[in-house]
């Protein structure tokens, strides 16, 4: 009787505690974590007001003219109604951190969704005039019922966290972990207060120094901070259902598991679209080139693969399917000559006969120097006809359209190259 309880009190732990963790942190599923807007970055800041640091703060973002988000508890912006209306006056974003910075699993749901995050909006609402819509969990930690008693509101947690809670960190080494991290899109976690469990006092102050330059830099280059609802908006990833979120994480976890399993290596680092593996040939048929090369059963091969992230991050911001294939076609001819160079120069790739791939995306191939040649009838053929359909409906932002409209033109190819011809179009 004893161990059937703590079983089951065991699983409902993991259930209340871990399932959440899993799902929000590897899956994003139900949060924001990252947007995928251009030259779009969203600063946010954690456990304010703070009488002594958001003035200053604010006094920076002003100075840039930039605008960031900041996640208040509401206690504090109980305490300091003044610095909340502040915030509110110079165009940033207000969202919610809890009424008190107390984790979400020691809380029933109803406690955190009552006197947690709607005592805090209820608050910052009645200095505002505009109730918050925005929320996150102290340390990033929901609850199970969390991602359904909060639904009105949008769940934020991060994609770059500096630690600069600790003065040693913010002192040394928080400039550059900030210029190395920040991508397009990056949703950075900062503190504009040391007041909470674990975080060091003065450490706002070593923070705002090293964020004065990086806010420089960043607009340097080009990226710009905005609130978080202005990233979100732009980010067309997150407009999708749910669903479709839950299915792309799903099979991007599956692909990063087929990468390692299979050792699929990208061809450059800096443009991740193509991948190459070598392998044995072991379609029954031969594959015929037109400069007289012949792949058969056993032969050595590059298998090409399309990295399936970059091709639905392409998909979202193309606004036709002729421009995501221009875009392809165009990216994939600036590959070309690396994968030349690697086939030639490379000891392993020595008596590899040439590339070869099955893909639905052959359009535009053969002004490449592509040979396109049908898929043999037989289960190989229907079942590849299948998995890559599924891939269609999954990486395709309209993947669903895509698969009524024209199928016959949505049947897998073999394309293939031969070595040499590699050489005489790519390396000469």
């Amino acid at each position: 009787m004893k161990e059937r309880l703590l079983l089951s009190f065991t699983l409902l732990v993991v259930v209340y505690t871990l399932v959440p963790w899993v799902v929000t942190r590897i899956f994003s599923i139900g949060v924001f974590r990252k947007g995928s807007a251009g030259n779009r970055i969203a600063l946010t800041f954690d456990d304010g007001p703070d009488p002594k640091y958001t003035p200053l703060l604010l006094d920076l973002l002003k100075k840039h003219d930039v605008k960031a988000t900041f996640f208040v508890l509401g206690a504090k912006a109980e305490r300091h109604p003044d610095l909340i209306g502040r915030i509110h006056r110079e165009g940033h974003q207000i969202g919610i951190h809890n009424y008190s910075h107390k984790s979400n699993w020691l809380m029933s749901p109803w406690s955190v969704r009552r006197h947690q995050v709607e005592r805090s909006a209820d608050i910052v609402s009645s200095i505002t005039g505009s109730k918050p819509v925005y929320y996150r969990p102290p340390w990033g930690i929901l609850n199970v019922f969390d991602l359904f008693t909060l639904k009105s509101y949008n769940i934020v947690l991060w994609s770059v966290m500096p630690k600069d809670w600790r003065s040693r960190i913010a002192r040394k080494k928080l400039k550059s972990r900030l210029e190395t991290r920040i991508r397009e899109g990056s949703v950075i976690l900062l503190h504009d207060s040391g007041q909470t469990f674990g975080a060091d006092p003065d450490a706002p102050a070593h923070m705002l120094t090293a964020l004065d330059e990086v806010i420089a830099g960043m607009l340097q280059k080009g990226l710009i901070p905005v609130r978080v609802d202005e990233l979100l908006e732009e980010s067309a990833e997150y407009r999708l259902g749910i669903f479709k979120r839950v299915l792309v994480s799903i099979w991007m976890g599956w692909e990063w598991c087929f990468v390692k399993l299979f050792r699929v290596k990208p061809i450059d680092s800096m443009n991740p679209l193509l991948k190459i593996r070598i392998r044995e040939y072991q379609g029954r048929q031969a594959i015929a080139l037109p400069d007289g090369e012949q792949i058969r059963k056993g032969d050595r091969v590059a298998e090409l693969h399309l990295d399936n992230y970059t091709l639905y991050q392409l998909g979202l911001h193309s606004r036709s399917p002729v421009q995501l294939a221009t875009q392809l076609i165009r990216q994939t001819r600036l590959l070309m000559p690396e994968i030349g160079k690697l086939m030639l120069t490379d000891p392993l790739y020595r008596d590899v006969k040439g590339l070869y791939a099955i893909t639905m995306i052959h359009r535009g191939s053969r002004q490449l120097g592509f040979t396109v040649i049908d898929l043999p009838n037989g289960l190989f053929a229907r079942v590849t006809r299948t998995y890559l359909r599924l891939l269609l409906y999954v990486v395709h932002p309209n993947g669903k359209d895509r698969l009524k409209e024209k199928t016959a033109l949505l049947e897998p190819k073999i394309v293939a190259i031969s070595k040499n011809e590699l050489k005489l179009r790519y390396t000469a």
